[in-house]
């Protein structure tokens, strides 16, 4: 039986990250994935300068519209390159209870994330989506850290 595997995705090269070292060493071969992208059009329309001035609401969905589109469309060449198969579940609202509810819809047997790369203090006073999920996830979680600058060793 096919595992499914959920991928949150969004504008950001820790999204891709994670995507990438899902592929190259999580992966199983009739693995079903399901990209997630969790719309931020919720907290635009609801800030309160929107609220009085809708041409600027307008404008402001369009370009996450397009942002969205071309977000998509970066993963649909990844999975035409690596000859993959899966479908993308488009999603609103908070995002870690938008990415476990597309868990449970979806029957995931793992979700695959990000980091956002924060440090101890700023975990204390933020909490974080993979914190949420992590927390709230009946399957394991995979939260990858986005890719690092080699340091120089110190003995060199």
């Amino acid at each position: 039986m096919p595992r499914t595997v959920i991928i949150a995705i969004d504008n950001t090269e820790r999204a891709e990250s994670a995507f990438d070292f899902y592929t190259q060493y999580v992966m199983i071969k009739d693995d079903k994935i399901v990209l997630v992208h969790v719309s931020e059009f919720t907290s635009l329309v609801q800030a309160p300068t929107l609220l009085t001035d809708p041409v600027m609401s307008v404008e402001l969905i369009k370009e996450a519209e397009v942002m969205v589109k071309q977000l998509l469309d970066k993963y649909s060449d990844k999975f035409k390159e690596l000859h993959l198969g899966g479908k993308v579940k488009q999603m609103a609202g908070n995002i870690g209870e938008a990415i476990i509810a597309a868990s449970e819809e979806e029957n995931a047997g793992l979700i695959v994330l990000g980091a956002r790369g924060m440090n101890r203090i700023q975990r204390t006073f933020i909490s974080s989506v993979s914190d949420y999920i992590l927390q709230h996830s009946q399957v394991p979680v995979l939260i990858c850290p986005a890719k690092r600058s080699k340091k120089k060793s110190l003995r060199n």
